[in-house]
């Protein structure tokens, strides 16, 4: 992978240490390069498949963090710890910024929420409902108690004459009255 970068040098002994390593490759040495990355790229990519989850986008992390090292060996400071760690918090942060530009930016006004009823439906049958209420708070005393009765208590217009002693056909009469006064107010 990094025999294309720059020009072709020695190999450098196995047993250099890792500040030897990036000064080599702070000169062009790609086979310092190499030897660092088979050094180190088990980790890095380690941390990145741990983030992201997924082997093709770790992948790309772990080549952005070697060429971050090739483009500018001098980015890690040997003083405050070493090449591994550093090059773990490095993989971790990039796969962390990689996380963040897949999420969808979607807001949350512009999401549709699943629903088991049409809610359209249920607004409309609400205002239904408390138009109903009022027109039935309008009806005359007499009409408005011979309504409930058959429809909130479920008696029989015979049932309703026994208690409340009226005849019949004034049952009959005040509910259809009732009924009339409603449908004036729903086709108005």
């Amino acid at each position: 992978m990094y025999r294309e970068m720059g020009p072709v040098n020695s190999p450098p002994p196995s047993g250099q240490d890792d500040a030897a390593l990036l000064a080599l490759v702070q000169g062009g040495d790609d086979y310092a390069m190499s030897s660092l990355f088979d050094r180190y790229s088990k980790v890095v990519y380690s941390v990145a498949l741990r983030v992201l989850r997924d082997p093709a986008s770790a992948e790309d992390v772990l080549q952005e963090v070697f060429m971050q090292i090739w483009r500018n060996p001098e980015s890690f400071v040997a003083t405050r710890g070493s090449l591994g760690g550093w090059l773990a918090v490095v993989s971790r942060n990039r796969s962390i910024d990689t996380l963040r530009r897949k999420r969808p930016t979607e807001q949350v006004d512009g999401m549709e929420l699943a629903s088991n009823y049409n809610l359209a439906n249920e607004a409309e049958r609400n205002n239904m409902m408390e138009k109903a209420r009022g027109v039935i708070h309008q009806l005359p005393v007499e009409q408005r108690k011979t309504l409930e009765m058959a429809f909130f208590d479920g008696l029989t217009h015979s049932e309703i004459a026994e208690m409340t002693g009226d005849p019949l056909g004034t049952v009959k009469t005040r509910i259809r009255s009732a009924l009339g006064s409603l449908r004036k107010a729903f086709t108005a």
